[in-house]
């Protein structure tokens, strides 16, 4: 229950999360408590993290949908996941001029593992449903990994 109300206040907060591009002064040089920011190719401090906040809060919220979601089809959102990741690194390390120009790349290897898998899991499902008396969410129900914690969720991947 605790964890369920911080997760619920952590997504009714992303607007905030947001937002807080707003305090970054419109400068080229940005000094905070962890060091100095320097935007090269943004020309601003304020315009580089209106940026990364347009990356990590859909990143954000995609780690929360895939570590809460209790369907079959939850491996899918690695693909987005991926995305984001990439498109913030790439905001924060190179400060880039042109973002987001040809990423499909990065992901086709991960895209060439997740839909395949994907596919193989609902073929599966359809297969025993076509020779089984299970209804479709008997059958998500079998084939859902169900770990007792996040930790649990987490240390399944790595």
């Amino acid at each position: 229950m605790l964890l369920g109300s911080i997760v619920a206040s952590l997504v009714a907060g992303t607007p905030f999360l947001f937002y807080l591009y707003e305090y970054v002064p419109d400068t080229q040089e940005w000094d905070t408590i962890f060091g100095t920011y320097k935007s090269i190719e943004y020309q601003s401090a304020n315009a580089a993290m209106w940026i990364l906040a347009m990356k990590m809060v859909p990143l954000l919220l995609s780690f929360i949908w895939f570590f809460t979601c209790r369907h079959w089809w939850y491996h899918a959102l690695l693909v987005p996941i991926t995305m984001f990741s990439f498109q913030c690194i790439t905001a924060l390390n190179f400060d880039a001029r042109y973002l987001d120009v040809a990423d499909i790349i990065w992901f086709l290897p991960i895209m060439a593992i997740v839909f395949p898998s994907i596919y193989l899991i609902r073929a599966k499902m359809f297969n025993k449903i076509n020779y089984a008396d299970k209804t479709m969410e008997e059958l998500e129900e079998e084939f859902m990994i169900k770990p007792k914690t996040i930790w649990g969720k987490v240390k399944q991947y790595f």
